[in-house]
């Protein structure tokens, strides 16, 4: 019987993950969502340092971070070190379209697999290099995570209470889901240059250039005019009312007002359509100017309610407001559940295991999670022995020897 095709946009695609950690690794799950086939490369004996990082999962050895930033893959172990496993790296890179990585800048090209070798073996190889502050510039060679990403992107700064130290910006490692979004999009131009001339190509990334991009007006305003932004807590410099407020019951709830319209709405929410007339709040300008004023008249109004209560009012007269959620709101919240985002996976050893599902939603071709993070060297047979053909005591020597 003839199995049914992948319908999934990314079928067919081979990818090579050999990165570690956060951001490239994530890349390459958002393509096996899609339908790539990705084979994870680790460090024989020791695997990808995410399996020792965060909560146990349950299973031994690998922690929920691995579980599940490493779905939709399968893995081999291999010593990229050795000439014995980047004779094997060659190989598999001339059946392959894309390889992912984040060592620091000239790694590869220290182990004689740089970006030159390895379009001689596939010139259509799509590289994409993710590494903390890119391939060129004085600062390519310094290690870096994503909170140096957060603090070098601008994005750090405007983190946190006007009279407290910057903060990092939600999650510690943001900068590498936002830097695993671009490096997706890159791969996927590439793809789509070589479908036109057949080449491959380099794709290089930094990840404090994916945060950077996320500063809207910032820089430009700093060009022309000579404004550095500042801290200002929930708020935005753009407009006002804008920022959290506290709810009765102790909790919180985050209010917009992009425009006049936006605006009236929350003063209808509040059973004070006077004050659209208030010559102090008239504009956005003037709501700037006097927001110390208005913003503690609508934390007054918000304290006056518990959150439900108060979502019900603003969600009655079309106020911009949504509840502050924690994860344990996430989890029980019907929108979430209604857009299917969560993917229920159940691992022999671990049980069951909830992670956030694919996005974005297609309509015809669907990306799904079909795995969580695989164990260390699972692969290592099928890829080794049925695909590359190497015999029994070739592979034997070859794992004694530890290259794989």
């Amino acid at each position: 019987m003839t199995a049914t095709p992948d319908p999934r946009p990314l079928a067919g695609i081979k990818v090579l993950d050999i990165a570690t950690f956060i951001a490239a690794p994530v890349t390459a799950g958002f393509l096996g969502e899609f339908g790539a086939e990705v084979i994870k490369i680790e460090k024989p004996g020791e695997g990808d340092p995410l399996r020792r990082l965060g909560s146990p999962s349950g299973r031994a050895g690998d922690s929920m971070y691995w579980m599940n930033d490493a779905r939709n893959r399968r893995s081999i172990t291999l010593d990229l070190r050795k000439a014995e496993g980047a004779v094997l790296f060659k190989r598999l890179v001339r059946e392959s379209d894309v390889v992912v990585e984040n060592f620091r800048p000239g790694t590869l090209e220290r182990w004689g697999l740089g970006y030159d070798t390895l379009a001689a073996e596939n010139p259509g190889l799509v590289l994409l290099r993710l590494s903390a502050y890119g391939q060129t510039g004085p600062m390519a060679p310094r290690v870096g995570f994503a909170r140096m990403a957060h603090a070098m992107s601008g994005v750090a700064y405007l983190a946190g209470d006007p009279d407290r130290p910057p903060s990092n910006p939600g999650p510690a490692s943001l900068a590498d889901y936002v830097g695993a979004v671009y490096g997706a999009m890159g791969v996927l131009l590439a793809l789509r240059a070589r479908d036109r001339d057949g080449k491959g190509q380099v794709v290089d990334l930094a990840l404090y250039e994916a945060m950077f991009r996320s500063l809207d007006e910032t820089l430009p305003a700093y060009a022309k005019w000579g404004k550095v932004r500042e801290r200002m807590g929930s708020r935005t410099s753009n407009a006002a009312p804008n920022a959290n407020f506290p709810t009765r019951d102790g909790k919180w709830v985050s209010i917009t007002t992009a425009d006049d319209k936006t605006w009236h709405a929350v003063a209808r929410g509040m059973g004070r359509e006077d004050l659209t007339r208030d010559p102090r709040f008239a504009g956005m300008t003037a709501r700037i100017a006097n927001r110390d004023v208005l913003e503690a008249m609508v934390a007054d109004w918000t304290r006056s309610l518990d959150r439900e209560d108060l979502l019900a009012v603003c969600d009655a007269n079309d106020v911009p407001c949504m509840a502050v959620l924690s994860i344990a709101d996430i989890a029980a919240h019907p929108h979430f559940l209604a857009r299917e985002m969560f993917a229920r996976l159940v691992d022999p050893e671990a049980g069951e295991i909830v992670v956030p599902n694919v996005v974005p939603k297609l309509s015809r071709t669907p990306g799904r999670v079909e795995s969580l993070g695989p164990k260390l060297g699972e692969g290592n047979d099928d890829i080794y022995r049925d695909r590359l053909g190497l015999g029994a005591a070739e592979y034997a020597a070859l794992k004694s020897a530890k290259v794989i």
